[in-house]
């Protein structure tokens, strides 16, 4: 145990909270900071060492985990003066944070003259796979990199390596992102469509499983967090639509026309703007509803 690295974790939110929590579990030892004392509070109690910012967790551990939720606050934590390009030890930093491309590539220049390796690692699953240890992890790195990486990251989920350069991991996740956004935002349409016709929503999700219309919100979002009216999924409508955001600007970038895509932002941006601050992504069918007039609910389904 004494040769292995000393793992740092920047971020405790619903995302970090979990997977520093897996690493923990695992036996790895972990040098943990968030500016929520609270957060860093429970860490500790899990078994991890505080730190007081992230440039004296690179001080204290080889290889720097960040879970943040935008790409500027991530910029600050790796390269500011108490960045991680400010600690003393750390060789490698892990973003597994949505930052895109551009993001990715510049924090992995800057680090570079520091001699700290940035690996590009963002994931899909939500704070559930997180918990579970089922997330999809998009890796872009050397080989080399990844093998070392992998009693890490085989304890948070699925490893998929998606090329060396700095950038495709973030490319890789905003085009996740965005199919799971226009998913949520078609369902909510669909859904309201049915019901206003007079259709049982609890039926209509049944169908759609068993048939050529399924995907991830009609197999989970909807049964689970929309017909029970929790709306508890676990994910804010302002993160997805920076997911989005970011992932609209890349296409334009690339010269890709997003339609679909643009008009998936469309209805995310107005129901970010009726919704409060961190409104979970199941809300989105309410703007459809109050529009219709009905609700789309009906009992849990297993």
């Amino acid at each position: 145990m004494s040769n292995e690295p000393i793992i740092g974790f920047i971020g405790l939110g619903r995302m970090g909270s979990h997977m520093s929590s897996r690493l923990i579990a695992a036996g790895h030892r972990l040098v943990a900071y968030d500016v929520d004392a609270a957060a860093l509070q429970r860490a500790v109690q899990k078994g991890a060492t505080a730190a007081k910012s992230p440039a004296e967790v690179a001080s204290k551990s080889d290889i720097v985990f960040a879970s943040l939720p935008t790409p500027d606050i991530v910029k600050v934590v790796a390269l500011a003066d108490q960045g991680v390009i400010a600690g003393s030890r750390a060789r490698m930093f892990i973003d597994l944070s949505t930052t895109g491309p551009r993001t990715a590539i510049e924090i992995a220049e800057a680090l570079a003259a520091k001699k700290i390796i940035a690996v590009d690692s963002p994931v899909s699953g939500g704070p559930g796979g997180a918990e579970k240890g089922t997330l999809a992890i998009m890796v872009a790195a050397s080989r080399g990199a990844v093998d070392e990486l992998r009693p890490f990251l085989d304890v948070l989920g699925k490893v998929f390596w998606v090329g060396e350069e700095a950038g495709m991991g973030q490319t890789m996740k905003l085009v996740n992102n965005l199919l799971s956004a226009a998913a949520t935002t078609i369902t909510s349409e669909a859904l309201v469509m049915g019901v206003k016709a007079g259709l049982d929503p609890a039926t209509m999700l049944d169908v759609i499983n068993a048939g050529s219309g399924r995907n991830t919100a009609t197999a989970d979002k909807f049964p689970r967090c929309v017909l029970p009216r929790r709306f508890d999924f676990g994910f804010s409508t302002d993160l997805l639509y920076k997911d989005v955001k970011l992932c609209l600007e890349e296409g334009e970038r690339l010269g890709v026309p997003m339609i679909v895509g643009n008009a998936v932002r469309q209805l995310m941006a107005i129901s970010k703007a009726r919704e409060e601050p961190g409104s979970d992504i199941t809300r989105i069918v309410c703007a459809v509803e109050d529009w219709a007039g009905v609700e789309v609910k009906g009992k849990t389904k297993v």
